[in-house]
């Protein structure tokens, strides 16, 4: 029985921290601005973090962080270099505490943005 607290333990604390980022995923910029006619444009993508059980056990910054790495993961997989971000939401839920004077807490972070492909010089 201890070892398999010890290893929902683990799983636990495994699913609060943020996406890994693709090494190869690290030079995808992401951007407000909506690139130029020299980008080609690839397609939209949606990424995420966090959902109702795992999120309100991981910190925001991990939320943000792993919707981040998910949207330049997906942009690199497409052979894009640059997403220009179209929405960024945060979901929030009533925290299990709620009913003993608990608040809402933010428990997943989605991004929208469509990718494109920029030469670069």
């Amino acid at each position: 029985m201890k070892h398999l607290m010890i290893i929902g333990a683990v799983c636990v604390m495994a699913a609060c921290a943020s996406k890994p980022l693709d090494p190869k995923a690290r030079l995808v910029r992401l951007t407000t601005v909506e690139p130029g006619s020299e980008c080609q444009f690839l397609g939209d993508i949606t990424g995420n973090q966090g959902d109702f059980l795992t999120g309100e056990f991981t910190s925001n910054e991990d939320l943000e962080t792993g919707a981040r790495n998910d949207l330049k993961n997906q942009a690199h997989n497409m052979g894009g270099n640059v997403v220009f971000i179209l929405t960024q939401r945060a979901g929030q839920t009533g925290s299990f505490h709620q009913e003993f004077g608990g608040s809402s807490v933010q428990t997943n972070v989605t991004l929208s943005g469509n990718v494109y492909f920029c030469p670069t010089n």
